[in-house]
């Protein structure tokens, strides 16, 4: 049922004219958003007490992989309020903070963006240079964040920073929730990107922003642990996109091959053709249904499931990009023409590797955890 209504929308809702425009202009829709917003899809993840239908992980990722599989970059408009926004909070905002914000995401009144990573601070999200310095009633922030999806139609900003001069690395950082209109915070240009257009993201610059101190969120210096709990259930969405785009590459290149004829028959009847279209459906099934078990235990707060979704992430991002790949091929030249919808898919297929940790990093995390565990 939760399928058929996530599908229905887009099929409705994500017209090729809408998606014609978000690629060329790269704006924002704000239509479509609160139409999903209205529909409750903002708040799908978000508890009913505050606000949200307090579905669960499954739930959130049927969402994400039927709107991917229409629109990559739809899905995360609504993929942002239900993951990275309202995740920290729920892990470890008071009780005051979760009442004045998650309210406001889950009816999508207000946008909440993920501030971690830095020009120097990527993959290695610990080396982070952005300062919170207390100042009485106050935390004075000052550094820069780059590649902040969102950021410049955000009223706020969850910003890592460094509270602890003392501590290196992953230590002594904190979380504070910063409001867009304060003195001091700035957007950079909307970057220039290949794919997810329509979504735009911005470096965010604090220069001396005075963020009260009912802004911080969680306990002090401990907000790289609150980053690397909620990135597990990004991780998660991420790969249900993955699994969407990858679905909607197979679909077009099944319905263009039965279509398109050389030397007198439908290149369906080809092996080569038959086999990479064999290829992709099991491929895409088998990513499909880890993501699915990995929902299942990151509600269970099974102790491998932080392994589990960096497993999901790693294999739908690469089998997505494999996916698309066959599918610009199938298509021929056809697939490199912007007419075609797997021309679009192709480009937002190669972001999945990307972030929200990389291919790379999901490999390191599943490899700290296999040398963690015992096998005897």
């Amino acid at each position: 049922m939760l399928r058929s209504l996530f599908r229905e929308f887009a099929e409705k809702e994500f017209t090729a004219e809408l998606l014609d425009e978000l690629d060329k202009s790269g704006n924002f829709n704000r239509e479509i958003f609160e139409k999903m917003a209205e529909s409750g899809f903002t708040g799908v993840k978000i508890p009913e007490e505050y606000g949200g239908q307090g579905g669960d992980s499954l739930a959130y990722v049927l969402m994400i992989e039927e709107f991917a599989r229409l629109s990559a970059v739809l899905s995360v408009y609504a993929n942002t309020s239900n993951s990275l926004g309202a995740g920290p909070l729920l892990i470890c905002g008071s009780e005051e903070q979760k009442r004045k914000y998650l309210p406001a995401l889950a009816n999508g009144e207000k946008i909440l963006v993920f501030g971690l990573t830095e020009p120097d601070a990527g993959s290695d999200s610990g080396g982070i240079r952005t300062t919170a310095v207390n100042d009485g009633d106050c935390y004075v922030l000052n550094g820069r964040k780059c590649f902040t999806s969102g950021a410049p139609i955000a009223d706020f900003t969850l910003v890592f920073a460094r509270t602890d001069q003392s501590q290196k690395g992953s230590r002594g950082i904190s979380m504070f929730i910063v409001d867009m209109s304060l003195p001091g915070v700035s957007c950079g240009k909307p970057e220039q990107k290949m794919g997810i257009k329509g979504y735009p993201t911005s470096d965010v610059i604090m220069e001396d922003v005075r963020v009260p101190i009912d802004c911080l969120v969680g306990p002090l210096h401990d907000g790289y642990y609150t980053a690397m709990k909620t990135l597990d259930g990004g991780r998660l969405g991420m790969a249900a996109q993955a699994v969407g785009i990858a679905q909607g590459c197979l679909e077009q290149s099944v319905e263009f091959a039965k279509v398109r004829k050389q030397f007198g028959q439908p290149i369906s009847n080809f092996q080569g053709v038959g086999f990479m279209l064999a290829e992709m459906a099991a491929e895409i099934e088998a990513a499909r249904q880890l993501v699915y078990h990995t929902a299942l235990m990151h509600d269970l707060s099974d102790p491998e499931s932080t392994k589990l979704c960096s497993m999901s992430k790693y294999y739908a991002a690469e089998m997505c990009n494999r996916c698309a790949y066959k599918a610009v091929q199938i298509h021929g030249g056809y697939g490199y023409i912007k007419d075609y919808p797997v021309e679009r898919y192709y480009r937002d297929a190669r972001i999945t590797t990307l972030y929200e940790g990389t291919s790379q990093i999901q490999q390191i995390v599943i490899l700290r955890a296999l040398l963690k565990s015992s096998f005897t």
